[in-house]
């Protein structure tokens, strides 16, 4: 393969491609807002307290690299084939590289097909209306798939082969494009309806066809929706604590709904976890007492213009509870890991605060072989942190009801940990991106204690100067004081299920560098960073130690500022903005991009991660113009993907629309899950 990068690749202006709607609607026009960590970011010492630092870390026992070892990627998907031509995992995919584009369409190699499986306001109850663009209805829409799919699950129902459980969340909503004479500063009752029930998310029985990677929904007993007024109960320090008490909740123990849902995982005991992300957004108003203002402005609540056009929805004229003013407790009832029991349609669904409060992109799991489980998470916004939780439980193998409800309680006790990086080459990193000499960009890091949660669900603070429900609701603030490293947009992690060595998503952060903000280090190495990187993390699952070093520092690979871990730059695809990742069953890791800086439509890449051919990048797939490339799945059969807000470009609305995919002619767009396979073969091998 010999890849030549387009020309106008070559110079980099501006920032990601994300049209100004997307940014208003996706988060708050976050990025265009002073970010809200002005930390200092230094280390303060000792901050375990009233535990020995002896008996809770556990010290640096050696790595555990065993192929496959527990992850809950083996869980998820298409029995695990051996792979094929060749001898170690994740040395390599084969497929004809797609080139970069800007068509509204969804491009997919020679030799593979596609099929929509779902889009939004197809039937997921049985009793689901037909969808109507023009006439949509809140009891409608709360029995139909949401809107702005994002992560998606596959989970196998036992006993029907090739039948599944697809389990996708839905982040926000775009008014302008959900509603033809839309109005902005007048949104009616019922388009505030509409968009409560397209947050959330859909659990949809699929069934596969003999021959083929299409999947067919069906309307199933297991089919469910969840939205934004679905009864959630919370767990962990901060259940019950008045931090999270409202008018409508006095306990503080449950809460109306889930919002700003992205990406998600699959637990090895059968549930989805999805993280709450830009959930500030939804609140308006200003927060009257001085500690909550400056708490809430440390999660972006309350900046300039919020609730006076600014932030657009104005759902705070319909329910009091996003008025800060009326309900000061309510945004901090949103901001956990959600984890759904996709198998119990009645069961209510849990928020986790012993895995803490921020902008979580998203949850994944990795079982150590004595059975503890780590969930590692990443905060999305610029100058944030990352976090993993290990379980004080062992996980117990089974379906029987005992080892279910004893699975379902492990992210409730253990240790909430927040991560500390150094370079090894700090005099060699000058912010231009320039790779040091020897071997890349490496280093060492510390995962510093900030939460122990007991068995009672009671908490221990390890962060001086804050009670554990505080460092459960205002997480951030904890990882502040103990000196945590600030990242570039840490989004998905994911543990390889082959090596058990854990990638990052680094998305961007144009800010870095610039005048008052933190400059660049050796994880972040670029100052004014619109292309993103990828970390690589060998970690001592269960215990404070770990060593990472950069798998790729993305852009076009003709710009000296990008690094394909060592790999000859002619022979890859230019690569901006990684969002989401998955491993497909031979170890090779997915990029799914998201806001694309190089000018062309995001997409889906595959990585090899051994061998000689470590680091070549080629693009398997592009979304629709506008589009985002959503909730990768990769099993030997098929790659799934979901396509979230096509047609998002500046100027487009539902009243001019930009793209008509996926239904073409002149239909308005519709986000939408996508199934690509390849006839008589598997994927990319």
């Amino acid at each position: 393969m010999n890849l030549k990068p387009l020309s106008l690749f070559v110079t980099h202006d501006g920032r990601s491609s994300r049209s100004s709607t997307t940014c208003a609607y996706k988060c708050g026009n976050a990025c265009f807002h002073e970010a809200p960590n002005t930390s200092a970011g230094e280390y303060f010492g000792d901050i375990v307290a009233s535990i020995s630092r002896r008996r809770l870390l556990r010290g640096s026992a050696a790595v555990v690299l065993a192929a496959g070892a527990g992850t809950a990627l083996a869980a998820c998907g298409d029995d695990e084939p051996q792979p094929t031509g060749s001898s170690r995992p994740g040395t390599g995919t084969a497929f004809p590289a797609v080139a970069p584009n800007t068509q509204d369409a969804v491009v997919i190699p020679d030799g593979y097909r596609q099929a929509v499986v779902i889009r939004w306001g197809d039937p997921v109850l049985p009793d689901a209306p037909a969808f109507d663009f023009g006439r949509q209805t809140a009891a409608a829409q709360a029995k139909q798939f949401g809107y702005n799919n994002d992560f998606a699950g596959l989970l196998p129902i036992e006993g029907q082969p090739d039948s599944y459980l697809l389990v996708v969340n839905h982040e926000y909503t775009t008014e302008p494009h959900m509603f033809t004479g839309y109005v902005p500063d007048a949104p009616t009752r019922e388009q505030f309806e509409v968009c409560l029930a397209a947050h959330g998310l859909s659990v949809v029985e699929v069934k596969g066809e003999s021959g083929s990677g299409r999947l067919t929904p069906v309307l199933g007993r297991y089919n469910r929706r969840v939205t934004g007024t679905t009864e959630f109960t919370l767990t962990g320090p901060a259940a019950g604590s008045a931090l999270l008490r409202t008018s409508t909740d006095p306990t503080g123990t449950t809460v109306r709904g889930t919002l700003n849902n992205c990406s998600g995982g699959i637990t090895p005991w059968g549930t989805v976890l999805s993280g709450e992300e830009n959930f500030n957004q939804y609140f308006a108003g200003v927060l009257a007492d001085p500690v909550a203002q400056e708490r809430g402005k440390r999660y972006g609540l309350g900046h300039p213009g919020a609730g006076q056009g600014e932030l657009p929805r104005h759902w705070e004229r319909f329910d009091k509870r996003f008025d800060v003013a009326q309900e000061p407790n309510e945004p901090n009832r949103f901001g956990y890991i959600v984890e759904l029991d996709p198998w119990d349609p009645t069961a209510p669904p849990i928020k986790h605060t012993a895995l803490g409060r921020f902008k979580h992109e998203s949850a994944n799991i990795y079982v150590t072989p004595d059975g503890t489980v780590v969930a590692y998470s990443g905060d999305d916004e610029r100058f944030e942190y990352m976090y993993k939780f290990v379980s004080a439980k062992k996980i117990q193998q089974g379906n029987t009801a005992a080892t279910r409800k004893h699975n379902m309680t492990i992210l409730d006790e253990g240790t909430l940990y927040v991560a500390k990086l150094t370079g090894d080459h700090p005099d060699q990193v000058d912010g231009s991106g320039k790779p040091p000499s020897d071997k890349g960009f490496t280093g060492t890091g510390q995962w510093i204690p900030i939460l122990q949660t007991a068995a009672d669900g009671k908490g221990t603070s390890l962060v001086e100067g804050m009670s554990a429900e505080e460092v459960a609701v205002f997480t951030r603030v904890a990882g502040d004081k103990v000196g945590a490293t600030k990242m570039d947009r840490p989004e998905d992690f994911e543990p390889n299920p082959k090596t058990g060595k854990v990638y990052v998503a680094l998305t961007n952060n144009s800010n870095r560098g610039t005048a008052g903000k933190a400059a660049a280090d050796e994880a972040n190495p670029r100052n004014q960073n619109k292309n993103g990187q990828v970390l690589e993390i060998t970690d001592d699952h269960g215990g404070t130690a770990f060593t990472w070093s950069l798998l790729l520092v993305c852009g076009d690979p003709q710009a000296a500022d990008t690094y394909f871990a060592g790999f000859d730059k002619t022979k890859v695809s230019p690569i901006s903005c990684p969002d989401n990742l998955a491993f497909d069953p031979y170890g090779n890791l997915w990029i799914a991009t998201d806001g694309n800086a190089l000018k062309s439509n995001d997409g889906l890449f595959s990585v090899v991660l051994e061998g000689e051919r470590r680091g070549e990048t080629k693009q398997f797939l592009t979304v629709p113009k506008g589009a985002e490339t959503c909730g990768p799945v990769v099993t030997d059969k098929r790659v799934m993907v979901c396509v979230q807000h096509p047609g998002e470009v500046d100027g487009a609305s539902a009243d001019q629309p930009a793209s008509h995919w996926p239904d073409g002619g002149t239909a308005q767009p519709r986000p939408a899950v996508v199934a690509v396979w390849k006839d008589g073969g598997n994927i990319g091998v």
